[in-house]
């Protein structure tokens, strides 16, 4: 009777759960564990802070793969609808923190409506896009990138700028994956480059300094280029085999700034060097790998458009964290996935992990 019970427990546990993809979301945790004691020099309560995070994620990630695609679709046009309103309340009365107003305050806590938009904006467009799926045209490209650019360019107004770009990117990969024309893709690269003069006059002065940073950080070098320098000094400084594990002079030191959430790869890259960065490349891989197996077998337009863009999105997080440590990309506040310290950022990762569960579990299941 115990045995009937437990397996019955067991199914209800893991029936939802792809175990490769959480295979590799659980090695990286452990690689972010590993590296964060490091970096917090030895420091037990950023690690018991951030496992307790991981603990969070993970059931979260859990609850969304339990929850049906066809649910997930009833779901998208009122959370974006939500997300729009918060963020406009965040415009209007949000409170101001570090000089950015990106909370809004509801009574009982504070909430940052940005983050709601990182999961609803693909949601929406890829709704959209499958209920228009036998009629599409240009003009539904063109009203799902004004879709878009609403919550994006509240964000940026905020300013949050990081956040910004990985909205536009998650839904950019949607309108790439319902099929927008590779001439039209050229037409908006060839659009925005000849508008990046008056796009440099709508930035604020921090963000031009960061780019002019980006570009000559040796000419701040304890300044504005302070933060890019020393990551790359501790990238290169790993070698092949890296300095080992607790070993790392820049980060002991207290040379890498952010060295426990932005700049946390500089951490790592110092102390397993070139060696330990492929495998730590090969893991994101891993889950890159899987979403998109995932979206190439899911069975309806939806499914397939929001796997391959929380699988996408998922890329650019690592892609620009890295660039941004390696001194290839301007420093921007993107976080290194499932590496970097912090619970927001963690928590609307494992959610999207969660719906690609979903979708693959659920595959039999999806209402058409």
């Amino acid at each position: 009777m115990i045995g009937y019970y437990l397996r019955r427990f067991s199914r209800f546990m893991t029936e939802h759960i792809d175990a490769p993809l959480l295979g590799a979301v659980l090695l990286l945790m452990a690689v972010g564990l590993t590296v964060l004691y490091s970096a917090s020099n030895a420091g037990w309560a950023r690690v018991s802070g951030q496992m307790l995070n991981m603990l969070v994620a993970l059931v979260v990630m859990w609850v969304v793969a339990n929850v049906p695609p066809h649910f997930l679709m009833r779901l998208a046009l009122p959370l974006f609808v939500i997300g729009v309103i918060l963020l406009l309340g965040v415009a209007v009365k949000g409170d101001i923190v570090n000089g950015a107003r990106r909370w809004l305050n509801i009574g009982v806590t504070r909430i940052q409506p940005s983050e709601l938009m990182k999961i609803a904006a693909p949601l929406m467009l890829a709704w959209y896009f499958h209920r228009y799926e036998g009629t599409l045209r240009g003009g539904n490209f063109a009203f799902a990138a004004i879709l878009l650019l609403v919550p994006v360019g509240l964000i940026a107004r905020q300013p949050d700028l990081g956040t910004a770009i990985l909205i536009l990117a998650s839904g950019g990969y949607v309108l790439f994956l319902a099929g927008l024309s590779w001439k039209v893709i050229a037409g908006l690269l060839v659009t925005g480059a000849a508008s990046a003069p008056v796009a440099w006059s709508l930035l604020h002065d921090y963000q031009r300094q960061r780019i002019l940073t980006f570009i000559n950080p040796s000419e701040d070098p304890l300044g504005s280029g302070y933060h890019t320098i020393q990551s790359t000094i501790a990238v290169g400084s790993g070698g092949f085999t890296g300095k080992g594990w607790m070993g790392g002079t820049q980060t002991h030191l207290d040379f890498i700034p952010e060295r426990t959430t932005d700049f946390i790869f500089a951490v790592f890259s110092e102390e397993f060097g070139l060696l330990g960065n492929c495998i730590l490349l090969g893991l994101f891989l891993l889950v890159i790998l899987r979403g998109m197996v995932i979206a190439s077998n899911a069975p309806t337009l939806f499914t397939r458009l929001l796997a391959g863009a929380v699988t996408l999105t998922f890329f650019t997080y690592a892609f620009v964290n890295m660039g941004m440590v390696s001194g290839i990309l301007p420093v921007v506040g993107v976080p290194l996935p499932m590496i970097s310290y912090g619970g927001t950022s963690l928590v609307s990762l494992c959610l999207g992990l969660g719906i690609l569960m979903s979708i693959q579990t659920h595959r039999k299941l999806v209402h058409t």
